[in-house]
């Protein structure tokens, strides 16, 4: 698959550099010179410029790209970024500080496919959004334990279901809940699992089939 970052920072520079490591083609974008000129030093494509306009998208390959990725710390530039991606059919995630307060949230949570914090998640949250899918292990935490996250669709078995019942054995526990857009949390005893939902994992490194049947179905 083939990916523009925009912004060459601490996420995107991780993010570019996981994304490379499973095989895919990056190319960074940054309005920095010395960020480009790292970029550059690092093996990878890197165009110097406003990540927000869209020549300098079009340098970067937007039009041949499968996802855009707004990673700067200005969520203009990523706002702007995603929205001219989409416009060339690629998946869009943004950056977002969780600094921010819920109205600038909403503002932009609509109109880009995801929205991340890099203060949660990090550079493996920001690869897991670009990559897309409903069922995600965003990184290792011990040789067998995985952070994953899922999305509940419309005919998982679990609708309905509370999830502090949500029972996965020893392969694994629902640790936080998100329904929408909405930023995950500690589920509340009463919280029914709807489609659209996502779920947050602590998981067995081995057991994720398992884990996928037992709430997918």
């Amino acid at each position: 698959m083939e990916f523009v970052i925009v912004g060459y920072g601490r996420v995107g520079s991780r993010t570019a550099r996981v994304l490379r490591e499973e095989g895919h083609d990056v190319t960074v974008v940054d309005n920095d010179e010395k960020k480009v000129d790292r970029a550059l030093d690092e093996g990878f494509e890197a165009i110097y410029g406003d990540g927000g306009t869209e020549s300098v998208l079009k340098s970067a390959g937007i039009e041949a790209a499968d996802a855009v990725g707004g990673l700067t710390g200005d969520p203009n530039i990523n706002f702007a970024a995603c929205m001219l991606g989409k416009e060339f059919g690629c998946r869009s995630v943004m950056r977002i500080s969780e600094d921010y307060r819920q109205e600038i949230y909403e503002r932009y949570a609509d109109d880009v496919d995801e929205i991340v914090y890099p203060e949660r998640l990090g550079a493996a949250g920001a690869k897991t959004a670009l990559l897309g899918g409903d069922f995600n292990a965003l990184g290792d935490l011990t040789d067998q334990l995985r952070l994953t996250t899922v999305s509940i669709p419309e005919d998982a078995p679990i609708i309905g279901d509370h999830v502090a019942s949500i029972d996965l054995g020893a392969d694994g526990r629902v640790y936080a809940h998100g329904r929408a857009r909405e930023p995950m949390t500690i589920p509340l005893p009463g919280t029914v699992v709807e489609p659209g939902d996502q779920l947050a994992l602590l998981t067995d490194r081995d057991a994720l089939d398992r884990v996928r049947t037992k709430l997918l179905g």
